[in-house]
């Protein structure tokens, strides 16, 4: 026993060593770089230079239509390793109308499209003091993201301002390294914006498209309005997330049991953030919620395509039962046919079928940099 303890104290300090030399390690030829509106092209020695270098450009002005470069590389290559920034005007309107789009060596579709706001995990364009291991933002206030980024030859950042109205102050920095060795097994990082309103009745809304290649899918966050004029205020979140993968057709590979169990709660859900997940959002004024999963301890990959759904299922009990009857609307069971409840003959609780407005931001890895999916 005395010895199989000295064996895991050596495992673990064998472990911590691991880790901590990654951070005093100096990779060969790798080169920092930064850029923001005092260095727009993360120059060598040309940083912060306006006004004298007295803090003459810590922002730019971002006119609606205008597209803005925030960062970009070219004959390098590279990982974005963070990214920052703040705006001053954070109403919906503006979150959700400014556009950040990224792309990767070369390619001409975008293999990251999403609003401001749901890039950033920012649900329903309402900012929220959280922090999770891809995203944060500290006071409510700003915007970071974590997730590595790397490129072979090139990389873009840029953002489009189509709010319908002009923005005075833009801050941001995106952080990134030149030289990183990236072998053939390396992949790109992607994200893509949904929405549907309203969903179709049982058909599941696409977390993400069904994409084709290889990769592995990286967590989502969701927005849901509900629906409680027709639906009351009966609880919407009995859907399951499915994930089809490698060939997968009628039935998925993985399957969860319920909305607020797949961000690992129960029995409802309120506002909280985890590392892996959480809810942002939980207005129960307002029927509204934002949340979010994410696999970095629980790896997703797929070989050949992928597709991620959630289902649009609700749970009436005894008092949402009689406010349903009250409204004379048909109410669907859940089951293979699409079946009225009949309230003069239903007794017991109920799930049923229903139809909401739905919004998601997906993140993957993929094998290649052109982005597959064109979702709006």
């Amino acid at each position: 026993m005395k010895k199989f303890l000295v064996l895991i104290q050596i495992i673990l300090v064998s472990c911590v060593v691991a880790n901590a030399q990654s951070l005093f390690e100096m990779p060969a030829g790798v080169k920092t770089r930064w850029t923001s509106a005092e260095n727009w092209k993360g120059e060598k020695g040309k940083g912060g230079i306006t006004n004298g270098g007295r803090k003459g450009s810590p922002s730019f002005v971002f006119n609606n239509g205008e597209v803005k470069t925030l960062a970009e590389v070219s004959e390098s290559s590279g990982i974005v390793r963070r990214i920052w920034l703040t705006i001053d005007d954070r109403s919906p309107e503006m979150l959700r109308g400014i556009k950040i789009q990224m792309f990767w060596d070369g390619a001409s579709t975008p293999a990251v499209s999403a609003p401001l706001s749901d890039f950033f995990n920012q649900g329903l364009a309402r900012m929220s003091q959280f922090e999770n291991a891809f995203f944060s933002s500290p006071e409510g206030r700003s915007f970071n993201c974590y997730i590595p980024m790397p490129f072979r030859e090139s990389m873009k950042i840029q953002v489009v301002n189509e709010s319908g109205k002009d923005l005075y102050k833009f801050y941001y920095e995106v952080d990134y390294t030149l030289g990183d060795k990236i072998d053939d097994s390396v992949l790109y990082f992607h994200a893509i914006f949904n929405q549907q309103n309203p969903t179709i009745l049982k058909e599941d809304y696409r977390i993400l498209p069904r994409v084709e290649g290889k990769g592995r899918f990286l967590g989502t966050n969701i927005s849901v309005v509900a629906n409680d004029i027709q639906y009351t205020r009966a609880w919407w979140g009995e859907g399951e997330v499915k994930i089809y993968l490698d060939g997968d057709e009628k039935y998925p590979t993985l399957c969860g049991t319920g909305t607020e169990d797949y961000i690992g709660t129960g029995w409802g859900q309120g506002q909280y953030d985890n590392l892996y997940q959480g809810c942002t959002v939980a207005d129960e004024s307002k029927f509204e919620y934002a949340f979010y999963r994410y696999h970095k301890p629980d790896p997703v990959y797929f070989y050949e395509d992928i597709e991620v759904t959630i289902q649009q299922i609700g749970y009436a009990g005894k008092k949402d039962r009689e406010k349903m009857r009250l409204l004379k609307v048909p109410i669907y069971k859940t089951g293979e046919n699409l079946e009225a409840v009949d309230f003069d003959k239903q007794e017991g609780d109920f799930l049923f079928e229903r139809t909401d407005n739905v919004s998601s931001c997906a993140y993957f890895y993929l094998d290649s940099p052109e982005s597959p999916l064109n979702v709006h």
